[in-house]
């Protein structure tokens, strides 16, 4: 293959997942087909074929993108944190920063998470995707409590479970009443005492990076 071609794949798929992205935000995910997609993004369905299998498919990037972005700003700004902030209050505090793009996002997953919730097939694959997602937010934050003294008590995947509810749960809320309820408003609030319950103290083995 050229080394032309080899360069532009990378550039080809990116375009066509932020296109997607605005797409699905702007008019859903069902009512935006591969012909409009491949339109925004400026190329062909040839293109977008030579990349993903189908929209699903086109989707489920989307989310693994979406999560290790997630996953890597949350690890980078523990480990920005000072000593001193390393408290649960800081850990979810952090938590509950909610960037303004991500109203677009809620959109777009939360269209997907019905579609998969009427079809079985779809159900099967998001899973194993949220299942990854919840394994490395398990990790990190496990990590997180141990540099500020403590460790969980109960299950870390079913932990990471509550927080994505939690999360999905407040952000569902936020932007209908968003002036009632800003955005990360819940964790802020409840976080703390959440962890508070369901970690204890550690053994200190120093503070060294999460990622």
């Amino acid at each position: 293959m050229p080394k032309g071609t080899t360069g532009r794949r990378p550039r080809t798929r990116a375009a066509l997942l932020k296109a997607a992205l605005e797409s699905f935000a702007e008019q859903g995910y069902h009512a935006s087909s591969i012909e409009q997609i491949c339109e925004r993004a400026g190329f062909t369905r040839g293109a977008f074929y030579s990349n993903f299998s189908s929209k699903d498919e086109l989707f489920l990037a989307l989310f693994d993108e979406h999560s290790e972005r997630t996953v890597t700003r949350l690890a980078q700004a523990v480990d920005a944190l000072e000593p001193e902030d390393l408290t649960l209050e800081g850990l979810a505090a952090l938590a509950a920063r909610i960037e303004p793009e991500e109203r677009d996002w809620y959109l777009v997953t939360t269209e997907f998470t019905l579609y998969a919730i009427r079809d079985r097939q779809a159900a099967w694959v998001l899973a194993r995707h949220d299942a990854r997602l919840r394994a490395e937010l398990a990790r990190g934050l496990t990590a997180a409590l141990r540099r500020a003294g403590r460790e969980l008590t109960v299950d870390p995947d079913r932990f990471a479970r509550l927080l994505v509810a939690l999360r999905e749960g407040g952000l569902a809320q936020s932007y209908v009443e968003p002036d009632e309820l800003p955005p990360g408003a819940l964790e802020k609030d409840f976080l703390p005492y959440l962890l508070a319950a369901v970690t204890a103290p550690a053994e200190p083995t120093g503070a060294g990076p999460i990622g």
